[in-house]
């Protein structure tokens, strides 16, 4: 059975996640992240200094700041026309490419078996924009933080080899608004299926045919918590079917979260419903449960959904002790080789 790794994985450097994961779960591997280490550990909070150290941008004088985190929400600076807002680099190109070459060291040391592709995991646009931008200006910003976002893809796949790429979308703010609970967090600003399916489209074209593509559809992991616990895998499956009709070039695959304590035929229901050509994987690894409740959750979703591959729900980067975060790895092997 194959594992998929969402992305941050809590060990101390790219070389020790290589050769940790290679090792442990390298024949169930399709692909691999490096684990999004420093500053990404906390996702798109490493965007955050970027925003703020932008000439276009300035903390917004109602002194309103994001709820989990605390960062004061940015605005446009005072006379700032929103056409000439624009960014230059993200970083993420620059980390991806000192991350190839460990990947390379990695997979010529044998780590790394031939064949798996290097995981470039990357926010989506919106996901930056509505977690720290006002309500008012998040349109204005996110226009030209897409237009960013889309060059950065551009550079990642100019500078490695597309049959070694993967491109991941984390799909995290428009899963929860998509789901339909009630939510303070993110502005509603053309929020609707129909105007994120265009966004999905325009900046999944920037992914060359060569160069796989996925989407992890997230719930959120601030303080190890979604935003929202899945009340069914219902809107999932909707989005997932969404991304199949709207986007005009193939996803090789999309990743599902399970929370903990659903085993139940209910959550995993929806799943006779999906229409997407792609792999599945379903976040169905927990340390809490182990092995055994593992294996519980697959059980009921091969009622509804016959061929997946098996993940955590998230990233396992909130993990403090290097210790879990093998543990949890281990778990992938042991439910991945029956």
């Amino acid at each position: 059975m194959n594992v998929h790794l969402v992305g941050s994985i809590g060990l101390d450097s790219v070389e020790e996640i290589f050769s940790t994961v290679g090792r442990t779960l390298g024949k169930h591997l399709k692909r691999i992240p490096d684990g999004e280490v420093g500053p990404r550990r906390l996702w798109v909070s490493f965007q955050y200094p970027l925003l703020r150290s932008s000439p276009y941008l300035r903390p917004d004088p109602s002194g309103e700041v994001r709820p989990t985190n605390k960062f004061p929400k940015l605005c446009l600076a005072e006379g700032v026309d929103p056409a000439e807002v624009t960014f230059g680099e993200l970083g993420y190109a620059r980390e991806a490419k000192g991350s190839y070459l460990d990947f390379c060291a990695a997979r010529e040391r044998g780590e790394i078996p031939k064949g798996v592709r290097f995981q470039v995991c990357l926010p989506t646009p919106m996901g930056v924009i509505y977690a720290f931008c006002t309500a008012r200006d998040v349109l204005a910003i996110d226009v030209s933080y897409e237009k960013a976002m889309v060059r950065e893809v551009a550079r990642i796949c100019a500078a490695i080899p597309q049959r070694d790429l993967c491109i991941q979308w984390d799909f995290c703010h428009e899963m929860i608004l998509l789901d339909g609970q009630p939510q303070d967090q993110f502005p509603t600003a053309r929020t609707s299926m129909e105007d994120i399916m265009q966004r999905m489209r325009r900046i999944s074209a920037a992914v060359p045919p060569d160069v796989e593509l996925g989407v992890h559809l997230c719930y959120g992991d601030f303080a190890a918590k979604h935003f929202n616990e899945p009340r069914d895998m219902g809107p999932m499956v909707a989005v997932a079917n969404a991304m199949a009709r709207a986007v005009q070039r193939p996803i090789d695959y999309v990743h599902m979260p399970v929370p903990l304590a659903r085993n139940d035929e209910a959550y995993f229901a929806p799943l006779a419903q999906l229409q997407f050509p792609g792999e599945l994987y379903l976040g169905v690894v927990h340390a809490a449960d182990g092995v055994a409740g593992t294996k519980k959750r697959m059980a009921t979703a091969s009622r509804f959904a016959p061929k997946f591959g098996i993940a955590c729900e998230c990233g396992i980067a909130r993990a403090r002790k290097a210790e879990l975060v093998k543990k949890v790895l281990e778990i992938h092997a042991a439910a991945a080789a029956d």
